[in-house]
């Protein structure tokens, strides 16, 4: 299976998102042959090798012939047309993309209305902006579902998202980042963003439609080996490399069987809140189990027996943990192999928003749950009591 691991440390845009493609190997010749075929002309490509911040990098530059220098939004500037969500569909569906790509397209520009029919309070058929509309939005993500497409990559793992602070100028004026667009979408699509000391945008409403619309995840489940990395130039210059770095990558085999340390000791001194502040600590320390048991100790006191469950290469470090935040005074320690079932992220569609669930494999064996904390944010974002979340996402299941 081709997997693929989008890296926003920088942010993601719809042009960094091309430049990486691009760089990572898709068909450049193909992909302007596919865009030829849409029929939109009052633009011009520039694509090639840059170096940004000392790093070898793919740029992907849409040039209007006409720009207006008092619209400049998300890195591009804007054509006055007014597209609606009708008018793009219409332009993709006439090109000559694969089914697949044509689907992919239409996804990530849907994400986008909906996000901007929610902000300006109208019905998607009715609202007109320039964000989708524009020629540069139409080119970036034609040319991601293109490059996706071409790539034949089957699965996308996508991290948190790197954000900046200040304000956005976008076609109604100056906006807070993430301009709102970009929330929605975010929330919508359940993507984790995360708060950087950069000024300005980092994350446009394009490129964070493209991360929702083909993430399975923040996290690849189990190890991997990376094929081939792209780097996709931005358009802005900040304290870090504005890159989007994309890798390749194989999934090794899931090995069935494994070997871990149990810890345990016996716990009598402790009220709940100072467990409870233990616990916290040793998930930090990288336990892959932590649990309490009541248990009856010497002259009859209530105790708890506290047993955590961590590779073999964590146990000084998790014992270390134990014998600082609790009063035992020893621990015991045993290893165990277990029996593991292979396990995958993906992401199920419902009302509310998508929700990843978690699949265990092992044979013919398969077991498939919600996601608590996918779940938690979609409930949260929909303002609904989270076991609808979870019965929606059972029924997709």
């Amino acid at each position: 299976m081709k997997t693929l691991y989008l890296e926003c440390n920088s942010g993601i845009s719809g042009d960094m998102t091309a430049a990486a493609l691009l760089d990572l190997g898709a068909d450049q010749k193909g992909l302007y042959q596919a865009l030829e075929s849409l029929g939109v002309d009052g633009y011009r490509l520039e694509c090639g090798r840059t170096v940004k911040q000392g790093i070898r990098a793919y740029d992907f530059n849409v040039i209007l012939d006409s720009d207006d220098p008092h619209i400049h939004s998300h890195g591009h500037s804007h054509e006055h047309s007014h597209r609606n969500l009708a008018d793009v569909t219409e332009i993709i569906q006439r090109g000559k993309l694969t089914p697949q790509a044509k689907e992919l397209a239409l996804a990530i520009f849907k994400r986008v209305a909906l996000a901007e029919a929610k902000v300006h309070g109208k019905p998607l058929e009715e609202v007109h902006f320039h964000e989708v509309g524009a020629i540069d939005s139409i080119i970036d993500i034609v040319t991601a579902a293109f490059c996706i497409d071409n790539l034949g990559i089957e699965k996308v793992y996508c991290s948190p998202l790197s954000e900046g602070t200040g304000m956005v100028r976008c076609a109604h004026g100056l906006m807070p980042v993430p301009a709102p667009a970009t929330a929605e979408i975010a929330a919508a699509g359940g993507l984790s963003l995360q708060i950087t000391e950069e000024q300005g945008e980092m994350v446009t409403p394009t490129g964070a439609a493209i991360a929702a619309e083909l993430s399975h995840g923040e996290k690849i489940p189990g190890p991997f080996r990376i094929l081939k990395t792209g780097y996709g130039a931005g358009k802005k210059e900040f304290i870090r490399a504005n890159l989007l770095r994309v890798h390749l990558v194989e999934l090794e085999d899931w090995k069935t069987e494994d070997t871990v340390c149990e810890l345990l000791c016996n716990l009598d001194n402790m009220t709940g809140e100072q467990l409870g502040f233990a616990m916290e600590r040793l998930w930090d320390a990288g336990a892959l189990d932590v649990w309490f048991t009541s248990i009856q100790m010497k002259k009859n006191r209530p105790g708890v027996l506290l047993s955590v469950l961590c590779p073999p290469e964590k146990t000084e470090e998790i014992t270390d943990c134990i014998l600082r935040h609790t009063g035992t005074l020893g621990v015991r320690r045993r290893e165990m192999t277990r029996k593991i079932m292979k396990r995958e992220i993906s992401q199920v569609g419902t009302p509310y928003g998508p929700v990843e669930v978690k699949r265990g494999i092992l044979g013919d064996l398969k077991k498939v749950s919600a996601e608590y904390e996918s779940a938690r944010r979609t409930a949260i974002a929909a303002d609904v009591p989270i076991k609808k979340v979870y019965h929606a996402a059972e029924q997709e299941i």
